[in-house]
């Protein structure tokens, strides 16, 4: 499928600090095909792969413009994320189809399961990963839809360590969705999003051994839609999406909380990512479309493609 190549000129600002988002900057969808768009990442090829929620795992190439499939059925993959060897991780959830699992792709296209039970319990529904320079797995486990029966009474954090221990390193937030690490490894961003609750970007101290200290609320989305997907620049700016309509973006935050750019989507935003060969192209998956933005800073990420 070739790329609509369509530019949407929107209004975007910054609010303070340096421009990190051009004057001149242009939204442009690239494609509008999928039933619900999530988890993009940046992958060892160059290409942006994303979770389109209807079941599959999609593929966009910047440089052909086409978005093909890579995997169908994707056991209801919503976050991606790659590990330090290049290797694609996928948070899979609930829902008919869901497999309540984190799994990597191989290189040679098999499945691993890296986790699927906490203390022999099933998940809820995997939303959301991130992964450390030490190879560990963080993600989340909340339940928005699906029937399943669950196993498991609280909706938390976990993390997966390479000889497939699972921990459960936080448990006190209602419904943990978009997750995401510093640069430097040493704080753990979570949005805590409630639609009828708690709607707070969250900030953990992160120790060496992978558990965390006391949470900080760095802003409350309430009453407007929380959190869903995160990403982050060298500078340890937070770029997350949330709000719906008019309210509907990436809002950009520094570290401490603060608010220091904005950037509208003409769809209900759900997840970013950094990619582009000078790290500055933001990708951002909203509605059915995958979108990108060209910024002034480098994206983060602990793997990038040569």
């Amino acid at each position: 499928m070739k790329s609509l190549a369509l530019f949407i000129i929107v209004p975007l600002f910054a609010l303070a600090g340096e421009p990190i988002v051009p004057k001149d900057a242009k939204l442009e969808k690239l494609w509008s095909e999928g039933e619900f768009t999530e988890g993009p990442a940046y992958g060892p090829d160059h290409c942006v792969y994303f979770s389109d929620i209807g079941n599959r795992i999609m593929k966009y190439d910047p440089k052909t413009e086409k978005t093909t499939e890579l995997r169908n059925p994707s056991g209801r993959a919503n976050g991606l994320d790659f590990d330090p060897k290049g290797r694609l991780v996928a948070a899979e959830g609930a829902n008919t189809g869901g497999n309540r699992r984190i799994s990597r792709t191989e290189k040679d296209g098999t499945i691993t399961v890296l986790a699927d039970k906490w203390k022999g319990k099933r998940f809820n529904s995997p939303n959301d990963l991130i992964i450390d320079r030490k190879n560990r797995v963080y993600f989340t486990d909340p339940r928005y839809s699906g029937s399943e029966k669950r196993e498991i009474d609280t909706e938390s954090v976990y993390r997966i360590d390479p000889n497939g221990t699972v921990t459960q390193i936080i448990g006190d937030v209602q419904k943990p969705n978009g997750i995401l690490l510093s640069p430097e490894m040493d704080v753990l961003y979570l949005a805590d999003n409630n639609p009828k609750g708690s709607r707070f970007l969250l900030a953990y101290p992160l120790k060496d051994d992978g558990t965390v200290g006391k949470k900080k609320v760095l802003h409350d989305f309430a009453p407007d839609r929380g959190i869903d997907g995160m990403c982050i620049d060298i500078k340890g700016n937070i770029y997350a999406t949330a709000g719906q309509g008019k309210t509907a973006g990436v809002t950009i935050f520094n570290p401490r909380g603060e608010k220091i750019g904005f950037i509208p989507t003409p769809e209900t935003p759900t997840n970013c990512t950094f990619g582009g060969e000078d790290r500055r192209m933001l990708y951002v998956t909203a509605g059915r479309s995958l979108y990108r933005i060209h910024l002034t800073i480098d994206g983060f990420a602990v793997y990038w493609p040569k």
